[in-house]
């Protein structure tokens, strides 16, 4: 289950690359997505690694918030450090589509959850 749960997290941050390389006419080469996505990956995967040291099954808002700062804050590190472009709006927008979706998804569980749809 945590798997899943980190998949969709992943699938979070590639939306995220790929809709920025389409909207910066980047292209969506498999090349080009992956020099994009590479930083923000680490960080998610440093995130999750986080969350399995504290025994964290990273469905609450909480292991979200977790996920989604180490996230966007490893990420622009490492994008500093590999010479990539870390314009304070590209910051924040990182911030906004990355929270949307990272805690969106954990939003709607509880949601469900609430209403004793689901375990």
């Amino acid at each position: 289950m945590r798997q899943a749960r980190a998949a969709a997290d992943a699938a979070a941050v590639l939306l995220f690359v790929g809709i920025g390389r389409v909207v910066h006419a980047h292209g969506l080469s498999v090349a080009g997505l992956v020099s994009t996505a590479w930083p923000f990956l680490s960080g998610l995967a440093a995130g999750w690694f986080a969350l399995s040291g504290r025994r964290r099954a990273g469905v609450s808002l909480l292991d979200g918030v977790i996920v989604w700062i180490s996230t966007v804050a490893l990420a622009m590190a490492l994008r500093v450090i590999s010479g990539q472009g870390t314009a304070v709006a590209f910051v924040f927008v990182a911030l906004g589509f990355l929270g949307v979706a990272m805690l969106g998804w954990r939003l709607l569980i509880a949601g469900v959850r609430r209403r004793g749809l689901v375990n």
